[in-house]
């Protein structure tokens, strides 16, 4: 055991010696290791707070975490395929689960009419109390006031919306829908509130009212269109799905946000396996850096090499001290990669403006405001793979190393 630590300690010295007799290329292989893990980790953290914000708005939109409903509604989002108001022992169990944000809502197509415009919108009829505490909806508005109570007349739209029917705050406008007997029925509202949305684009569709006013105009009291319950987070959602499942009538239908829209829940789950290719792909180049200057520090030694194989070091010992040599180098580059990406994420981490490309990021359901989102697993990722392929990767000069024949090494010019 003894001579194992003295082996050690006379390999780590050799290593960290080697490692700076030329200052120029180790400087500039830490260099090249330290911007490349600095890349990896940085554009790792913009791609998760990314696709972070693009769930998020995504299943905010939907919205909840857990949909509770009719059967058919998700394919047919009529009133017809509306559910009771959660009541008795169920309201009870929804009371107890472990997360009490939940609200009920009224989801219909209808249409708006304003003095000049006409528009086809997503109704949706809303508890206010609940509203704020589920979706944020009050802290969206741009002017004017939220609903006041499950009675109010007024009615909320989006700015963009506001627009194209060219009306404003205070203005009456039309709602029309259909009751479930097919009926029209429409009635004049007064717009109490416009809201901005980080997607522009939902501000077209979504028009909100008093969730009981709805209920009256569409001839449905005591039923609503779906019960929506929020976690804390979505990404560990089980535990609470499970529970809200086992407890809700067997006539409902309970789905969770992956369920629903299945083109978020394909990006959740292809986030990971992306974040290590990108890792990957970036250490492919660093790795011909790192062979580059470990051939080159053989070449240098050939003469060396074999004249301490000359005087009895195994080739398994060349093999190891070459090998420490590549750990030492990865090891202070990965230092210096960590650090930089920690001194630029972590200032930005309160919103990155890309409202430049705000367009752009629209389309892919993104909002302009980009918070970078470094986790801890990214980082061990980024970090164990360059470890782990950089020793592979470096195996190749340290064979060749200790099969040099010590003759031919001492010899060579």
């Amino acid at each position: 055991m003894a001579a194992h630590r003295l082996h050690f300690s006379v390999l780590l010295t050799l290593s960290w010696r080697n490692l700076w007799r030329n200052h120029r290329r180790t400087g500039i292989m830490l260099g090249a290791i330290a911007v490349g893990v600095w890349a990896m980790i940085f554009m790792t953290a913009l791609m998760r707070g990314m696709v972070d914000d693009m769930l998020n708005e995504g299943i905010h939109n939907l919205p909840g975490h857990i949909q509770i409903q009719h059967p058919d509604f998700l394919d047919d989002p009529s009133v017809a395929n509306s559910i009771a108001e959660p009541a008795g022992e169920f309201e009870a169990l929804l009371q107890r689960i472990e997360s009490k944000r939940w609200a009920t809502r009224i989801r219909v197509p209808a249409v708006i009419a304003s003095e000049r415009e006409t528009r086809g919108i997503n109704l949706v009829g809303i508890e206010p109390a609940a509203e704020a505490d589920v979706s944020g909806l009050p802290e969206l508005l741009s002017a004017g006031r939220f609903l006041e109570s499950r009675k109010d007349s007024g009615i909320i739209i989006g700015a963009k919306l506001a627009e194209r029917l060219e009306t404003r705050l205070g203005k009456r406008v039309v709602v029309m829908s259909q009751d479930p007997d097919n009926n029209i029925r429409e009635r004049g509202f007064r717009i109490v509130g416009i809201y901005r949305a980080k997607l522009p684009g939902l501000e077209e569709f979504n028009v909100y009212a008093a969730r009981d006013t709805l209920q009256q105009l569409l001839r449905i009291e005591g039923r609503v269109s779906q019960i929506i319950v929020v976690g804390e987070d979505y990404r560990d959602i089980e535990p609470l799905y499970r529970q809200v499942r086992q407890q809700a009538p067997a006539d409902l239908q309970v789905r969770a946000w992956y369920e629903i829209d299945t083109y978020l829940a394909t990006m959740f789950n292809m986030m990971d396996g992306f974040v290590l290719v990108w890792v990957i792909i970036i250490f492919l180049a660093l790795s011909f850096g790192l062979v580059n200057t470990l051939v080159m520090a053989i070449f240098e030694r050939v003469r060396e090499i074999g004249l301490i194989q000359a005087l009895g070091m195994r080739p398994a010992l060349i093999l190891y001290q070459i090998l420490m040599e590549s750990t030492l180098l990865l090891l202070i580059g990965l230092g210096l990669g960590n650090g930089l990406a920690l001194a630029t994420i972590k200032p930005l981490e309160s919103g990155l403006d890309i409202s430049v490309v705000a367009e752009g990021m629209a389309m892919m359901g993104a909002s302009s405001m980009l918070y970078p989102k470094l986790t801890s697993s990214d980082l061990l990722l980024a970090n164990s793979v360059v470890i782990l392929l950089g020793v592979l990767t470096s195996i190749l000069p340290a064979w060749r190393a200790a099969k040099l024949d010590p003759v031919r090494a001492l010899n060579s010019t």
